[in-house]
């Protein structure tokens, strides 16, 4: 092998690692910018969701809301039978 071919070789290989490196370069920049891009898109989805629980607050809520009701229910119907029993015994008091 002469040197000629020899430097032919040496400067295909250096030419070939060159562009490897030139590739893997710009495929890190292209990550790179993607990744960035990705943050952005999760920082406005985090406010999005920050004002979506917020909007929804109320219906977490609504277990407790319920639950008082179900309360409020069973006080107003003991009230009701404790008034018909007053009315039968008024009603009878009158009667007698």
């Amino acid at each position: 092998m002469d040197d000629s071919t020899l430097y032919s070789y040496y400067f295909i290989g250096l030419g070939i690692a060159v562009v490897i490196i030139l590739a893997a370069a710009v495929l890190l920049l292209l990550v790179r910018a993607q990744a960035k891009r990705i943050l952005t898109l999760a920082t406005a989805a985090l406010g999005l969701v920050k004002q979506i629980r917020a909007n929804t607050n109320s219906i977490w809520g609504l277990e407790q809301t319920n639950a008082v009701a179900v309360d409020i229910l069973e006080g107003a119907q003991a009230i009701e039978s404790h008034a018909v029993l007053v009315a039968e015994a008024l009603h009878e008091t009158e009667n007698n």
